[in-house]
């Protein structure tokens, strides 16, 4: 496997996850300092929003809407000009603990997973849900007993949903109904010992997945090839998203800790850039209007 360097954008941050490559700037969420931030590739850092919740995932509808999922309040939200949140949908009814990762298909349905017992308090883990929600936020379970949903993609053609079950230890693969529920359930990859977490698909149809246990980045293929693997050394991988001008930058969020009772007062966090050979997908390139999205999908 190749030698690669890692290298720090930006530091002193509390938390950040959820990082996603969208019209020239890596977005993210520094999680539990409840804010929403855009950086260039030269580091050039914009706050977008601050989420009282604590921010998640976050996702574009295809007219370029930007939603964000608060965790410990369990909504999903729309931001508006100047960073207001507006709700979309309460995910309470769904979930009995913190909302977690998301991803947006071609036609504008949030997926939406939660971590299912009481994380931080040392409750007994648990399977979950993964939550549909519509562009207009009629939500619904569209799929039953995950170990931990966390982080999700889709694959170009709007065919598959890939979900990191982290206290599964794989990546779980889903069919998409032209209706938005899910299908012909499989494992994707098996990737015990290690534990997914936060992933982002290449144009070759590889997945760069971050392990926070195992304290690196791997990109695995279907069936569970790895690939490579880069260390982050003492520090957990969150995250990671593929992107820069030409796609080939590997962003990696990273933190000594998750904890959010010791994550406020280190501020370790991270935003480290490797360098990669195989680009990623610039699915957001060009947000098309919804209903047109949709019409094309159903063809």
């Amino acid at each position: 496997m190749p030698d690669r360097e890692v290298t720090v954008l930006l530091d002193r941050l509390v938390f950040p996850e959820c990082p996603r490559w969208h019209e020239g700037r890596l977005w993210f969420a520094d999680m539990h300092d409840r804010k929403v931030w855009a950086m260039t590739q030269h580091a050039q850092s914009q706050l977008i929003c601050e989420v009282p919740g604590q921010p998640a995932g976050i996702g574009w509808l295809p007219d370029g809407t930007l939603q964000v999922v608060s965790m410990t309040d369990r909504t999903l939200w729309r931001v508006e000009k100047g960073g207001r949140l507006v709700e979309v949908a309460d995910l309470s009814p769904f979930f009995a603990y913190n909302a977690n990762d998301m991803v947006i298909d071609a036609t504008g349905r949030a997926y939406i997973g939660n971590f299912g017992f009481d994380l931080s308090g040392g409750g007994e883990p648990t399977s979950t849900s993964m939550v549909c929600v519509e562009p207009d936020g009629e939500a619904w379970v569209v799929i039953e007993g995950l170990l931990f949903p966390n982080g999700a993609v889709v694959t170009p053609d709007n065919a598959t949903l890939i979900v990191a079950e982290s206290f599964g230890q794989r990546l779980s693969a889903y069919d998409i109904n032209e209706d938005g529920s899910l299908a012909n359930p499989r494992v994707w990859a098996d990737l015990r010992p290690n534990v997914p977490d936060g992933m982002c698909l290449d144009a070759e149809g590889g997945i760069w997945v971050a392990d926070p246990v195992s304290k690196g980045v791997m990109r695995v293929l279907e069936d569970g090839l790895i690939t490579e693997w880069v260390s982050t050394g003492d520090r957990g991988a969150y995250a990671c998203a593929l992107g820069g001008s030409d796609l080939r930058t590997l962003y990696v969020c990273t933190a000594e800790s998750s904890n959010p009772a010791r994550t406020v007062e280190l501020r370790s966090g991270h935003i480290e850039a490797i360098r990669v050979d195989v680009p990623g997908l610039d699915i957001h390139a060009a947000p098309r209007d919804l209903n047109d999205v949709r019409a094309s999908a159903s063809r």
